[in-house]
């Protein structure tokens, strides 16, 4: 839990400054006192990740929400993903009434740029690149083939804060980013996200809508502002504000020890024979959160699971992860809506057959996940633990290759 690792004084100084001020709600203080630590933390999030806007908002999948209604993406569209993702990403398009298209990966374990090529039709409006643990998706293109198409391209960047390609951030090469910051994130707020664009007309949309539809003119009482949209609630309250202040400015240490942290062990282990690792786009730009290794098999991999459990040390098998991978989300498979003829699959405006999420649809993408162990990378990981993981690794190899 990177963020939380570095919690200190610094983020009890700004929480305490929005106490004394005593005004929770981002606009009510920003109107009466002048200030905001939302406001404050949009802007320096904004400079850190070199965008023009930055919108904070309540949490990762808010900001996919968000970006999806300022989009005017619904009922009879398409957005086509990737089905190795945390679940809120085709929850977000379904509950803005659209089809997820979720295709394989690649090595990279994030979206297979071919395959997202293949899967465009007449209905397709936008493609979410989700960047999984830290990594890049192939994003350069990925835009190329939304430019091509004359597609959005918003990135699910939730899980890879602070990662760059070729020395652009992540987030900034679409017409949207997205962001989290619970508390496992590089940076965290508790809970909360934040949406980065360059474009006006779309942050004007995305700014409106995020707050009931309101025009947020600060020379007018909040009470008789004139509305743009139908709306939500998905602002960011001053106290995560506050703590957003205090992490963003240790994002770089946070990145820095991971690399350190993940380097090592990832030395102590790379002459292991029948291991491979993971194909990263751009190694200079990836935050190094987490570390993944292929096993020969599936068998293997659980084998070697179990064995490094024995010692200590826990580490995820991709291809049992419930809450990351389309095929072991009954509730999706099944189309377990709440909604009245279970909207959006069954609508008029929606082709049915493209909401088909069949296991054997992921077969690809399932033999690269089932093979895949991921560690995850901490801040605070003291010389120790590293020799204590090193050592798991290379006895688990003894025990199960």
């Amino acid at each position: 839990m990177p963020g939380s690792e570095l919690f200190g004084k610094e983020e009890i100084v700004e929480v305490v400054k929005v106490l004394d001020r005593g005004i929770l709600h981002r606009y009510a203080s920003e109107q009466s006192l002048g200030i905001s630590a939302v406001r404050e933390f949009e802007r320096k999030f904004a400079e850190y990740m070199g965008a023009k806007h930055a919108l904070a908002v309540m949490s990762g999948t808010a900001a996919l929400k968000v970006v999806l209604a300022a989009l005017g993406i619904g009922p009879g569209d398409e957005v086509i993903t990737t089905c190795y993702t945390f679940v809120a990403t085709p929850e977000a398009i379904l509950d803005a009434g659209a089809i997820p298209v979720l295709v394989n990966i690649d090595s990279t374990l994030n979206i297979d740029p071919e395959e997202v090529e293949r899967n465009i039709t007449e209905r397709t409006k936008a493609i979410i690149a989700v960047h999984m643990t830290g990594v890049q998706a192939r994003i350069d293109l990925l835009k190329e083939i939304a430019d091509k198409h004359e597609l959005y391209l918003i990135e699910d960047n939730a899980q890879a804060c602070g990662a760059s390609f070729k020395g652009k951030k992540l987030g900034t090469f679409g017409h949207f980013g997205t962001f989290s910051f619970d508390f496992y994130k590089p940076i965290t707020t508790g809970e909360g996200g934040m949406i980065l664009t360059d474009d006006d007309k779309l942050f004007f949309k995305a700014d409106c809508y995020h707050d009931h539809g309101h025009v947020h003119d600060m020379s007018i009482p909040r009470a008789l502002e004139k509305c743009y949209c139908l709306g939500f609630n998905y602002r960011m309250n001053e106290i995560q504000g506050a703590l957003g202040l205090a992490q963003i400015s240790k994002m770089d240490e946070v990145i820095r020890r991971q690399k350190e942290n993940k380097a090592y062990i990832k030395g102590g282990i790379s002459d292991i024979k029948g291991i491979s690792f993971r194909e990263i786009p751009d190694p200079d730009g990836e935050i190094a959160s987490t570390l993944t290794v292929f096993l020969p098999s599936k068998e293997k991999a659980l084998a070697f699971k179990e064995s490094l459990s024995k010692r200590g040390v826990s580490v995820d098998h991709l291809g049992s992860n419930r809450w990351h991978f389309a095929p072991n989300w009954e509730h999706l498979r099944e189309w377990k809506s709440l909604l009245a003829r279970r909207c959006p699959f069954e609508c008029r405006f929606n082709d049915a057959s493209r909401a088909d999420y069949s296991p054997e649809k992921y077969a690809r993408s399932a033999e690269i996940l089932n093979r895949a162990l991921t560690l995850g990378i901490g801040v605070k990981m003291g010389k120790d633990l590293l020799e204590k993981i090193i050592s798991a690794y290379r006895e688990a190899a003894r025990e199960v290759l």
